[in-house]
């Protein structure tokens, strides 16, 4: 599929450099699981050791309470799949500050990581509001330096800088997600958005 599709689907490179606080969109042609149709959050990069990163957009299919004790099971809180690596490890995304959850670490501009879980569990137990504020992940993804400059020579992802709105990157998901951050990206990138999630389905 990809071999017939070569010149109606590339595209210029952009943005070839990558860092922390970059955004990874997949290539529509990435049948991995873990990856079709994601975009990902680097959240760690070293340009000798490589980085670290989440996926934004792929739920779990299970909520917060069936992972912790002491979550309301009404919370109905949804948990992301942040990658393959750290299948047992959590972890937490946020706009909200150290000021609300001591310790968090931010590693972009308005973008914290983690913090006091017990005061997570009790801003969620609260009812406070999520969307474009607070996500929960399961596991992370990672690449050594060889193996992400390969990927972004081969055009697998594109990059992109984070939005000005940093409470987008904490809304919506799944397909949708993926597809307005491919719209971000500008004219050349249009005819990504013509690819099912499943290829071979087209």
């Amino acid at each position: 599929m990809r071999d017939l599709t070569t010149t109606l689907f590339n595209v210029p490179a952009r943005a070839a450099r990558v860092g922390q606080g970059s955004l990874l969109i997949a290539d529509p042609f990435i049948e991995e699981a873990y990856f079709n149709h994601s975009v990902v959050s680097i959240v760690d990069y070293d340009e000798n050791d490589g980085a670290l990163g989440l996926v934004m957009n792929n739920k779990t299919g299970h909520t917060l309470d069936c992972y912790l004790d002491g979550v309301s099971a009404d919370s109905n809180v949804p948990v992301y799949c942040g990658g393959p690596l750290g299948p047992d490890r959590m972890v937490f995304m946020h706009t909200l500050g150290e000021e609300v959850f001591a310790g968090a670490k931010q590693f972009a501009p308005g973008l914290w990581l983690g913090g006091d879980f017990d005061a997570a569990i009790d801003y969620v137990n609260s009812g406070y509001p999520l969307d474009g504020l607070l996500r929960f992940f399961i596991g992370y993804s990672g690449w050594t330096a060889p193996q992400l400059k390969n990927e972004l020579r081969e055009s697998s992802w594109a990059v992109a800088d984070f939005p000005s709105d940093k409470t987008m990157l904490l809304s919506l998901s799944d397909d949708a997600y993926w597809h307005r951050y491919v719209r971000m990206l500008g004219e050349h990138y249009r005819a990504w958005q013509l690819m099912p999630r499943e290829p071979r389905a087209n």
